[in-house]
């Protein structure tokens, strides 16, 4: 996907010069005392110190009964599990507790911004952990260990994408770690090795993409020992990355992945397995028991373990109703929970903000592992990017005045160019369009004041006043098709020029610079320096705030799709992605309605046209401040200073927890 963007000239913030100050401190924390595991910081809160030699550290590899035989061959698979620990700890009986990162890419793709993959000795040891997890956090007392899912890398089994095979063979290695589970110190050996005489079975578990997507996944099971997770990027319903309410999202299937993880050992073994995902995963969108079995958001309330969500909100891979339907289920169970929100595509934080990155990382492992009391639990749960490198917290998230509000489109001057108010349309209003799968939301919202045949748009007048998005909205639509199928989308749109990270180039926000920064402890097989970024930006005059897809065959159930008949009006809500923006003053707020979303959706069986019944649509947004920031936002005269770029009001006043949210009528 491309956006017509214009680079930014001029200067960018860099990361250079707070890596350099992080990278002299590290340097200085490295030669403390060995007998100081831990460090009154400033405010007196403990911080773990790097006093144990990484050079020296115990590198092994253990192979883990899962308990299953995904690949039929009458033997229960075992996965490999690669181990970096400090060798003083293990001398003086110490116990520590464990990071973990269970993932498919450790062989075939690499991990990190470089593609980092293991390495091996050539009697088999692991040389290279990717990341830099294990130079940082094992010379601070933790243990590092990389798993490799089953199917992947060293591993038996079949990869199933989610299903139980992935999840059991992150949870085995917990177990394992506490006692739970069985493991050996070769892959077919009856030698057994044994973790709890040097881990106290604490483990965290992070990781981007698939890899925070198993630590969703084990999370929901409830295992115990599991003590915090830290998802990037990652999914929480494989239902939702393959399709949006019945609607293909993309031109690939669960076999498809699984033979692109598996290792080509796996691949000749595994065929039959793919076979039944294929089958158990159809391309209609209709919801079957292996979606089900991949859907965590279910579990959430078996959810033991605090939890760090980290997410683009430009995300177009793992997009933002992943991170958003797992939010809002943690919340509903009382999860203990943090937030960062970038505006990047599926990118990491440590290539978007590295300092403060494994700062607040170290933070929070030290809390969650190591038991100390530094506060962390009691800081804003969350950061937001606002602007390319600048960043705001709340309180709590979605702050508790955030209400939600009805916002219904009406005819304007042209058809399809149409106004966005509090006030219905005049009954009998329609308003027409075309399914083009040739165009897609940046071209509607580019042509959003023009009369065009492929979409409906609707705007509010220009705000005099910022307005806060906050959370996750819907999208209500009538419609009436020509043809037997149809595929929708729902898009919020900033109209205003802004200066944003530019999602859509390569790299997705970020660009990779050619020098290196450091953190944590190297040896001649694995180094803890890594390529340096800073944003990449683009000058845009829209911006889009969210999105959501649906075919409109699911309107009666979600679950499952039927053909629709010609001529018969439907009504179906569509879900759009979690997100919080502020539209600034001057600024318009849009709500464009299409077909297909070109690079986003596929399109249906059909070209139909659809019109819709404006008096039965409307959106149904999170507002801070709700009806009343709405009405300030469109009453009086634009205020040219709030309208400037980079101004936004973020104030929503003291976060209370007696303000109610009340729905409204429609």
């Amino acid at each position: 996907m491309a956006i017509r963007v214009r680079r930014t000239r001029g200067a960018r913030l860099s990361y250079g010069t707070l890596a350099v100050a992080a990278t002299a401190a590290l340097m200085s924390a490295l030669v403390s005392p060995a007998g100081a595991t831990t460090q009154a910081t400033a405010s007196g809160a403990r911080e773990s110190r790097p006093v144990y030699s990484y050079g020296d550290a115990v590198r092994e590899s253990v192979w883990v009964d899962t308990g299953l035989d995904g690949d039929g061959d009458g033997r229960s698979d075992r996965v490999a599990a690669d181990i970096v620990r400090p060798r003083e700890t293990a001398a003086t009986g110490r116990k520590i507790p464990v990071i973990m990162d269970a993932s498919p890419y450790y062989a075939c793709c690499g991990r990190g911004n470089e593609g980092q993959k293991k390495t091996y000795d050539s009697a088999g040891n692991p040389v290279r952990f990717p990341l830099f997890y294990d130079n940082y956090f094992v010379p601070r007392g933790y243990a590092f260990v990389a798993v490799d899912l089953a199917g992947t890398n060293r591993s038996d089994g079949c990869d199933d994408v989610g299903g139980r095979s992935d999840v059991r063979s992150a949870k085995a290695v917990v177990d394992w770690l506490n006692g739970r589970a069985r493991g050996y110190t070769t892959r077919t050996g009856s030698e057994r090795a044994r973790a709890t005489t040097w881990t106290t079975g604490k483990v965290g578990m992070i990781g981007k993409s698939w890899d925070g997507t198993i630590a969703n996944g084990v999370a929901a099971t409830g295992v115990e020992g599991l003590e915090t997770i830290v998802p990037i990027g990652a999914i929480s319903s494989w239902y939702d990355y393959f399709h949006s309410q019945g609607a293909p999202l993309y031109d690939a299937s669960p076999s498809w992945l699984s033979g692109y993880v598996n290792s080509p050992e796996a691949r000749g073994r595994c065929g039959a397995v793919q076979d039944r995902i294929t089958a158990a995963a159809p391309y209609s969108g209709d919801w079957t028991r292996a979606w089900s079995e991949r859907d965590h958001v279910r579990d959430a309330g078996k959810v033991r373990a605090s939890v760090f969500v980290v997410h683009g909100q430009q995300d177009l891979n793992v997009r933002a109703n992943q991170f958003g339907q797992w939010w809002d289920a943690l919340a509903a169970h009382g999860v203990e929970r943090k937030i960062w929100l970038s505006q990047t595509g599926h990118v990491d934080p440590f290539d978007f903000r590295r300092a403060d990155w494994v700062r607040t990382l170290h933070r929070w492992f030290d809390h969650y592992l190591l038991g100390h009391d530094n506060g962390i639990d009691r800081e804003p749960m969350a950061d937001i990017e606002r602007a390319p490198d600048r960043w705001t917290t709340d309180r709590v998230w979605p702050p508790r005045v955030t209400q939600p509000i009805i916002l219904r489109p009406g005819t304007g001057r042209a058809p399809g160019v149409g106004t966005l108010t509090r006030t219905p349309a005049t009954p009998g209003a329609t308003e027409t369009f075309t399914d083009d799968p040739t165009l897609g939301e940046t071209e509607w919202a580019a042509r959003i004041d023009d009369s065009t045949p492929a979409k409906a748009g609707f705007t509010t007048r220009p705000l005099t006043g910022d307005l806060r998005l906050s959370g996750s909205s819907t999208v209500t639509v009538t419609a009436t098709p020509t043809t037997g199928t149809a595929h929708l989308t729902a898009v919020l749109v900033d109209l205003g020029p802004d200066t944003i990270r530019d999602y859509a180039a390569p790299g997705e926000g970020i660009t990779t610079l050619a020098r290196r920064s450091c953190w944590g402890a190297s040896t001649s097989g694995d180094s803890a320096c890594f390529k340096e970024t800073e944003a990449r930006t683009a000058d845009v005059d829209f911006t889009v705030v969210s999105r959501g897809w649906a075919d409109l065959g699911t309107w009666a159930d979600p679950r499952r799709g039927r053909p629709l008949t010609p001529g018969t009006a439907y009504t179906i809500t569509l879900k759009l992605a979690a997100t919080d923006h502020v539209v600034p003053a001057g600024h318009r707020l849009a709500l464009i309605v299409g077909g297909t979303d070109r690079d986003l959706l596929d399109p249906p069986s059909t070209t139909p046209t659809l019109t819709l019944d404006l008096t039965r649509t409307w959106a149904r947004l999170p507002l801070v401040v709700g009806a009343s920031a709405f009405a300030r936002a469109t009453a009086g005269t634009v205020d040219a200073r709030s309208a400037q770029a980079g101004q936004p009001l973020i104030g929503v006043g003291p976060a209370r927890s007696d303000i109610p949210v009340p729905g409204e009528a429609r």
